[in-house]
């Protein structure tokens, strides 16, 4: 039976991805899902650099401002939410085109990974939750290095909800969630995919994350996030915990001062680009679109056109 057609466009933070997928799209009729953790959430504009319905131009696009603040985003919601909106785009004759840098929530899609849920029984998720406010991100991450050290190495330390999840999975199964995620990469995909994984000299992506920081605040985020609180939104929620909103949370509790705040905005977005290279490194059957190796991004557009054609994802003409 013919796998339905999926694109996927991924890479680092700030290499360029949201300009280009609206470009593929246009050309090819495709309509965007967002696989990002952050954008999902309404409010959260400027520290997640969201596309704006004028930059959309036209093109359609989910799982951007679905959620309110307070309510979870994880991987489960993501692969139930971006599975349905891919069936929805096929039977309008239209191509799917998952965009963003969470390479988990893509890979959830595309190998149609099987999770144990825990949504039925919270208790110990709350535990340990409750842990590491107590005793911080460090000694939780701790929990998981004995526990699993492999996942522990793939994990950093402040991704709270991820080592929690890891947690949570050996605790639900006695099983190390990186031999079930190896497991599962042994899946052969649900689509016919094209994978696609823009790449930047490693030297400019760090100078747009700096520069892309210097307009995030220069539009506003201090305001933003201080609208938030004001707003009720917690400092303890997870759509708080995204980069740029913390560090700037940290500022206005005057444990950083302002320059600090940025230099760590910086830092720590230069530390996740670097984890989402790495990711994407160790992903097979991925199609690495390096932008040095084009003259323009017209050029290295046409080249993925004619490598979707060759896949026959989109039709030839």
């Amino acid at each position: 039976m013919k796998k339905p057609p999926l694109i996927i466009l991924s890479g680092a933070t700030a290499v360029g991805k949201t300009d280009l997928s609206i470009h593929l799209a246009q050309k090819i009729g495709g309509e965007i899902i967002s696989a990002d953790s952050m954008q999902v959430y309404k409010g959260f504009d400027i520290g997640t650099a969201k596309i704006s319905k004028e930059e959309m131009q036209g093109v359609p696009h989910y799982l951007i401002d679905e959620l309110e603040p307070d309510e979870e985003f994880n991987v489960f919601e993501f692969q139930k939410r971006a599975s349905s909106y891919i069936r929805s785009i096929h039977a309008k004759g239209k191509i799917p085109i998952i965009t963003g840098g969470t390479g988990f929530y893509i890979q959830s899609v595309l190998y149609d990974i099987e999770f144990t849920s825990s949504e039925t029984d919270t208790s110990y998720r709350r535990e340990l939750e409750q842990f590491a406010k107590e005793q911080g991100p460090q000694a939780l991450h701790h929990l998981l290095e004995e526990a699993d050290p492999e996942a522990a190495g793939q994990i950093h330390a402040n991704n709270i909800k991820r080592t929690i999840r890891a947690l949570e999975y050996f605790k639900e199964t006695g099983q190390r969630i990186s031999l079930h995620n190896e497991q599962q990469r042994l899946r052969h995909p649900a689509f016919n995919a094209a994978y696609f994984v823009l790449n930047r000299d490693r030297d400019v992506i760090y100078d747009r994350i700096n520069q892309r920081v210097d307009i995030m605040l220069q539009q506003g985020l201090v305001q933003e996030v201080r609208s938030l609180l004001e707003r009720g939104v917690s400092p303890d929620s997870l759509a708080m915990q995204g980069l740029g909103y913390k560090e700037i949370i940290r500022y206005l509790n005057n444990e950083l001062t302002y320059e600090e705040a940025v230099d760590l905005i910086k830092k720590s977005t230069r530390h996740f680009a670097k984890r989402q290279l790495t990711w994407f490194r160790r992903e097979k059957d991925v199609i690495w679109m390096n932008y040095e190796e084009y003259l323009s991004e017209e050029e290295m557009l046409a080249k993925m056109i004619d490598l979707l054609k060759e896949k026959n994802i989109v039709p030839l003409s």
